[in-house]
């Protein structure tokens, strides 16, 4: 079996300057990735450059616009001059915006916004990278980051879901494409994860803490490490013949469907119900 290990690859990582992001970055570094974060926060990019600097870790970040072609086109040719070449991209900018609402209420701005910054992003950062990766000539791993909600209903920001789930035909189409040059192209579905801005830990009122191993299978939410994991075997030789497919790391949710495991270990599809011990 290969040994994990991303000497000298050269990857850059979209949002990476906190969160799940920022997890799969110091995670390429740390198994010896050159990493190149693009994110539009000034002040988390200049944070995270003071944070490597200090450690010495191969991490760069740069302020960059993913949802702008021109800004997306710099940033490939920064890496380009730099590195002189790219081996993988992970898309994994996403937000809601705060456009929770009925649907009937999401403007068209509304909608547009939503795109932009969930799947028209995802697609021209590919677009921009592909030249650079196939000149590379090792093949390369794609990797767009969507998320559990694209699978499951999700009421109140209907647009999300329904972009989230657009990453998947994204994913499968595209990496027959590439397929005869050996880029790889995958995605991960993650459940919620702690991040910068979705915090299950505030959330949570203390006294429902206990809850929380009843609500998913494997007793808790998301941390940034698990993310960061299946990142890098997708990026890594292990996962050499895998590609057009999704891993999901939700912690059991997507199987559970609804079910929840009761304090007294039996199953229920209707936690309400009094007695249920939910």
């Amino acid at each position: 079996m290969n040994s994990i290990s991303l000497e000298g690859k050269v990857a850059i990582i979209t949002g990476g300057a906190g969160g799940i992001g920022r997890g799969i970055a110091e995670s390429f570094a740390q198994l010896g990735a050159r990493v190149t974060v693009a994110d539009s926060n000034a002040e988390s990019v200049s944070k995270l450059n003071e944070i490597s600097r200090a450690s010495g870790n191969s991490i760069e970040a740069v302020e960059c616009d993913v949802t702008q072609t021109k800004s997306v086109r710099a940033l490939m040719e920064r890496v380009e001059s730099r590195a002189h070449r790219l081996d993988i991209l992970v898309n994994n900018v996403g937000d809601t915006l705060r456009l929770i609402k009925p649907f009937e209420e999401m403007s068209d701005t509304n909608i547009d916004d939503l795109f932009g910054i969930l799947l028209r992003h995802v697609m021209i950062c590919t677009r921009e990278a592909i030249p650079l990766l196939k000149r590379s000539g090792n093949g390369g791993s794609i990797i767009s980051i969507s998320s559990i909600e694209g699978y499951r209903g999700l009421p109140n920001i209907v647009p999300y879901a329904a972009f989230k789930l657009g990453i998947e035909g994204f994913t499968k189409s595209l990496a027959l494409e590439l397929g005869p040059s050996g880029i790889r192209v995958n995605s991960i579905a993650p459940e919620t994860t702690e991040s910068e801005s979705i915090q299950p830990s505030r959330w949570i009122k203390p006294e429902n803490e206990a809850h929380i191993p009843h609500w998913i299978p494997l007793g808790r939410f998301g941390r940034p490490s698990d993310t960061a994991g299946c990142a890098v075997f997708l990026a890594s030789s292990l996962s050499e013949w895998v590609t057009g497919t999704t891993i999901h790391c939700d912690g059991g949710s997507l199987a559970a469907a609804g079910w929840y495991r009761m304090k007294n270990g039996r199953w229920t599809n209707t936690p309400i119900i009094e007695g249920s011990g939910i």
